[in-house]
């Protein structure tokens, strides 16, 4: 009982950096290990009791503050709203030379948005023509621009088929992997996920659901261009556009410019890769989850030096 109350604990503290409290399925979800339903509803039974814990209406929270519910109903409102536009613009970049398997990434993959929130896309190209298919798509973004639809298309993570093992095994990179929404390439992203069964060390009992995923477009364009860098051409040009990225970026990271969010630009670059610097984010988070989760085992102390039992503390997860 008292490790399953840990694991809760653990669960909405990471939730909590984000202000987002959570039903009771969604804490089983994302628990690292399976429990049945009469242990969670006895756990946060105890917990609730021990002010732990608070509940307003289905929701459970770190925090006794119901304008943290309001805010995410009203976030998952908009996310149900923006789902539409997110499978037109995963339509409209499924057709994209080497575009192999696409995903929804980031908040709105949570089921939130607000007002600002981008549609964030996790892209798997095809085997070492990664920067040849991230060039021409992010061509495509500028004129976006044009139209202010730059907002639809945020695409801030690639992989390639040569390299479908994400490095950083992390509960951030889990909870990212698992919260992902596949759009297009069915066998792709099945591929994708059997590479990356670590995900099950913190996640065991989330589900991850490949269902009627549509297969990636091979229209005229796409055929055609890839036809034209299917050779060592295509190799020596994927080759030049991952170096000049990576300068560049290089140059926007020692300049510590900023985004339209306040957010150091940096990015990490290599041949079968291309994504955020994880300094800026992820480890960001990762800090902010440990020293929640040393906020809670103080607050366990507390609790448990005014009763008769003992109660193990949470352990930091790295």
């Amino acid at each position: 009982m008292k490790d399953t109350q840990q694991n809760i604990l653990k669960v909405l503290a990471y939730f909590d950096i984000f202000h987002y409290p959570l039903v009771a399925d969604e804490i089983r979800s994302f628990l690292p290990v399976i429990i049945d339903d009469i242990s969670l509803e006895e756990a946060l039974t105890n917990l609730l009791a021990e002010n732990q814990v608070f509940k307003f209406d289905d929701f459970y929270s770190l925090k006794d503050n119901q304008s943290l519910i309001e805010r995410r109903c009203k976030g998952n409102s908009l996310a149900k709203a923006k789902m539409d536009t997110a499978f037109r613009a995963a339509s409209i970049l499924s057709h994209f030379p080497y575009v192999r398997a696409l995903a929804i990434s980031g908040s709105l993959s949570k089921n939130f948005a607000d007002e600002k929130t981008d549609i964030d896309f996790f892209i798997i190209a095809a085997a070492n023509r990664l920067w040849i298919a991230r060039t021409i798509m992010h061509l495509f973004k500028k004129f976006s621009f044009l139209v202010g639809r730059q907002d639809w298309f945020c695409m801030n993570y690639y992989i390639d088929e040569a390299m479908m093992e994400i490095p950083e095994k992390n509960v951030f990179t889990a909870m990212e992997i698992v919260t992902l929404i596949p759009m297009y390439g069915d066998k792709t992203l099945l591929h994708f996920f059997s590479n990356n069964q670590w995900i099950k060390n913190y996640f065991p009992a989330k589900e991850i659901i490949l269902n009627d995923i549509v297969k990636t477009k091979k229209g005229l364009f796409k055929k055609g261009v890839e036809k034209i860098f299917n050779n060592n051409i295509g190799n020596a040009i994927d080759n030049y556009l991952m170096k000049l990225t990576d300068k560049r970026w290089q140059k926007k990271t020692e300049e510590k410019r900023v985004n339209e969010k306040g957010i150091c630009m940096g990015m990490k670059a290599g041949k079968h890769f291309s994504k955020p610097d994880p300094k800026n984010f992820q480890d960001k988070v990762i800090q902010q989850y440990q020293h929640k989760l040393k906020q809670e085992k103080t607050a366990v102390e507390k609790v448990t030096s005014e009763t008769t039992y003992v109660f193990i503390p949470v352990s930091v997860m790295k």
